[in-house]
């Protein structure tokens, strides 16, 4: 008797999901990828509100039964398990259900450090038998909301696409006796190869991590805070750019255990010096495909030694000549338009701690603070570094990359829906400019007036769809609220000798 299959209009997301077409045949290639490569156990992962990473290992021999049916986890994993200041649990408390998170097999990819392990990106849903939308998308997935953000933006607009690329400052910290930071590994001199040099072993070892982990490191150099790198990977298309920053960042956490130190993405550890800033380089296009580039080993994305890239098509923010042998294209122009009119709300998803806004606040320190663009311009919130792209400056490396590139993405729907006009670059310093009598937005100075401007805006806020904006704002109000209601060493050493 031939089974009966539920029409497709009957299947929930998540059964459509696992049936999806070529899904089966890349969970083949993963089982004889676990086979050559002799995996033992795997860890499923997703991306909690605040981009930590989480979820469950399993033993490879599980592989098949995981890819149809799933990892269950509380929901609250989506909000780290995490404790606001009445004791709440933060989104979900214990009595919540439990997600489903599925595998996707493109994303397997051997640990380097350690052969018998291997990690797999999961796409989530909500539990099967929930009484209200059973096995529909978690939209506190912030990877899965920004694959569905993408996919309609693309859909809006003729197949128009974001690749874009991070530059992922962080500093590697000596431990001292008890643990704790102790001061940077090398002295605070920016672009010092003799600097450096002395991170030398540290710096091989990620590149060789990252390499096995499909990463295309490109470049790399010492910035101006004690210990602080910048090691640059080639761009791509978004979900593949949010997944490779995480992995990065996995990446520098095992280094840092290897080598006894911390590996530090805190936006401003140290006043005085330079912050970790994660500028982010935008670009829109058309057309181009998928390409793998093998070293030596098989095409499947995701394996060691290979590097799968959106390659070709149409670069929208180049230049028109027509126009103009500068100034970006139109689609550019308005999408520069679309992030100033929205840049207070968007500081809230790239400047997401309270740490954040003392890289703001530290003078001469070229950290953006006003709404406006330039050709080369770092006093500028955004920068035209090259003909083709435009830099994103108020963005810090505790960024959560997924829900930045969501941001991102409804501001640009938005600037080129409305044509929205960003005006001329600023070629002038613009401070001196200010000086000179021109009127410029300026940026939140603080989480608490950055999350206020988040909610007036219906734009930014639809980045963070269903439960998400909730979970982000309960998370962030009360890492506000604990701050102001906390007395620091500065609150001691400002009012203890103040009277009498």
């Amino acid at each position: 008797m031939t089974a009966l299959v539920p029409k497709p209009e009957t299947l929930t997301h998540l059964e459509a999901y696992v049936a999806q077409p070529g899904r089966a045949e890349l969970v083949a290639q993963v089982r004889a990828k676990i086979d050559e490569l002799g995996i033992q156990y795997i860890y499923y992962q997703f991306v909690s509100v605040t981009g930590r990473i989480t979820g469950k290992g399993v033993p490879a021999a599980h592989w098949e039964s995981v890819a149809e049916r799933g990892i269950q986890l509380v929901y609250g994993a989506m909000a780290n398990l995490f404790l606001d200041r009445y004791g709440n649990y933060i989104g979900y408390g214990p009595e919540a259900s439990e997600l489903v998170a599925i595998p996707d097999p493109d994303t397997f990819c051997q640990l380097p450090w350690d052969k018998r392990v291997a990690r797999v990106f999961c796409t989530c849903f909500r539990n099967r038998e929930e009484p209200e939308a059973p096995g529909s998308y978690l939209t506190a997935d912030c990877r899965g909301n920004l694959r569905r953000i993408h996919a309609q933006f693309q859909a809006d607009h003729d197949g128009l696409h974001l690749r874009h690329g991070t530059e992922p400052e962080m500093m590697w910290l000596k431990k001292g006796p008890d643990g704790k930071p102790d001061g940077g590994v090398t002295k605070p001199n920016c672009y010092h190869i003799h600097q450096f040099e002395e991170l030398r072993p540290v710096v091989l070892r990620v590149i060789e991590y990252a390499n096995a982990m499909g990463l295309d490191m490109i470049q790399g150099d010492h910035e101006d805070a004690p210990g602080q790198l910048e090691l640059n990977f080639m761009f791509d298309e978004a979900l593949r750019t949010c997944d490779r920053l995480t992995t990065y960042r996995q990446i520098c956490a095992q280094v840092a255990r290897e080598f006894n130190l911390i590996a530090c993405f805190m936006s401003k550890p140290f006043m005085g010096l330079s912050a970790n800033g994660c500028h982010h380089n935008l670009s829109l296009w058309y057309g181009g495909q998928d390409e793998v580039n093998a070293l030596g080993l098989d095409s499947l994305p995701g394996m060691p030694g290979t590097f799968s890239y959106r390659k070709g098509g149409e670069n929208t923010f180049l230049p028109d000549p027509s126009l103009s042998q500068t100034k970006p294209g139109p689609i550019g122009l308005q999408s520069i338009g679309g992030v100033i009119e929205h840049l207070g709300a968007l500081t809230a998803i790239g400047c997401s701690t309270v740490n954040s806004y003392r890289r703001l606040w530290d003078k001469g320190l070229w950290a953006p603070v006003y709404a406006d663009w330039g050709f080369q311009n770092r006093t500028c919130g955004l920068r035209v570094s090259a003909p083709g792209r435009f830099e994103y400056r108020a963005v810090d490396s505790m960024v959560n990359p997924y829900l930045m590139a969501a941001a991102l993405l409804k501001a640009f729907d938005d600037g080129i829906r409305r044509n929205l006009d960003p005006g001329e670059p600023e070629s002038r310093n613009l401070y001196e400019a200010m000086e000179a009598g021109k009127q410029v937005k300026k940026l939140p100075m603080s989480l608490g007036e950055a999350l206020a401007r988040l909610d007036e805006d219906e734009v930014i806020r639809s980045a963070l769809p269903g439960e998400m904006y909730k979970l982000y704002t309960w998370y962030k109000r009360d890492e506000w609220e604990k701050f102001l209601a906390t007395t620091s060493d500065w609150d001691v050493e400002m009012y203890l000798d103040c009277l009498p």
